[in-house]
């Protein structure tokens, strides 16, 4: 397992948060878990982990990462997304080196997995 800690800052080493998700060797949990993991993609430049985690109704064809540099990741609320829900929402903040990205996150869990649906 990897020691280095999750980017997406849950204190958490990423071996045994983020990691497995990006690696496919299990789902999240958690609309929060699903959100933390996309942020951790976009920190590694995953970009097929965003793809498989998005709502295939809403994603686009290919998702294209840019070379931004992720700083850091707050959760500020998050509603429902629990492993019984159907629905969530996540609202974060995720710092870069050129500011910051506010969004409120939809996702939903369809045949026991969590998508991200769309900001709102």
């Amino acid at each position: 397992m990897d020691p280095d800690p999750c980017p997406c800052g849950s204190g958490r080493a990423l071996g045994s948060c983020c990691g497995p998700l990006l690696a496919a060797e299990r789902q999240a949990m958690t609309a929060e878990e699903l959100m933390r993991s996309r942020y951790t993609a976009h920190v590694y430049g995953n970009a097929e982990h965003l793809w498989r985690t998005w709502d295939g109704r809403t994603r686009p064809p290919e998702v294209h990462l840019d070379d931004t540099r992720w700083l850091g990741l707050e959760v500020r609320q998050t509603i429902d997304g629990g492993p019984e829900d159907t629905t969530g929402i996540v609202d974060f903040i995720a710092r870069h080196t050129d500011g910051e990205l506010a969004e409120r996150s939809e996702f939903t869990r369809r045949g026991g997995r969590w998508f991200y649906t769309k900001e709102i």
